[in-house]
């Protein structure tokens, strides 16, 4: 019986790390820029606050997004975020602020300041959007970092959008913490939001 038992362990343990390879490696294949593809609207997916203050991710996000921006004068944006505990406004807000300040003009700007989750941050993005365009397939540009974009383009796909990568950086000493967090969110997402 104890054989059988670790033999047990010694297969999900297997099995763990093959799922952690393979996801792993979607995560690397997906965080390539496709940016060079038409869109009709980008969204910058919230990273958090630090009471009142942008968090290096959210900054390095919303950098990416004004490059973008600088060069499709054409194109709104979303800003979405909503207000969390430990946070003195919503994300969307101090967004939108950033931007303004960079000198994107606000009626370039479409606050979503709902949501606590990349799936909330799609879905209130899809719905404010289906309102103002009615095309069968909206195309979005999603400013996210690498590691973040498999997720948020398997997301936005289930919720109904054509979505393009535009990927912002990560400072090297994220990235670890980063990739290992974003893989328990995929598992999470697989099994609750798809």
């Amino acid at each position: 019986m104890k054989r059988k038992i670790i033999s047990l362990f010694k297969i999900l343990g297997v099995l763990w790390f093959l799922s952690f390879i393979l996801i792993e490696g979607l995560i690397l294949i997906n965080g390539v820029s496709k940016e060079y593809k038409e869109v009709d609207y980008v969204v910058v997916l919230g990273a958090g606050l630090k009471w009142d203050k942008l968090s290096v991710t959210l900054r390095e996000r919303l950098d990416k997004s004004y490059e973008y921006l600088e060069k499709n004068k054409h194109i709104q944006v979303v800003v979405s975020g909503g207000q969390g505990p430990d946070e003195a406004t919503s994300e969307a807000l101090a967004m939108e602020k950033y931007l303004i300040n960079k000198g994107i003009s606000k009626d370039r700007i479409i606050k979503e300041d709902k949501s606590t989750s990349t799936y909330e941050n799609l879905k209130n993005t899809y719905d404010i959007l289906r309102k103002k365009q009615k095309k069968e397939k909206i195309r979005l540009g999603i400013v996210t970092n690498r590691f973040h974009q498999f997720r948020a383009g398997l997301l936005a796909k289930e919720i109904g959008f054509e979505s393009y990568s535009i990927v912002s950086k990560t400072k090297i000493y994220q990235i670890p913490k980063y990739y290992i967090r974003e893989y328990f969110a995929i598992i999470k997402s697989l099994l609750y939001d798809i």
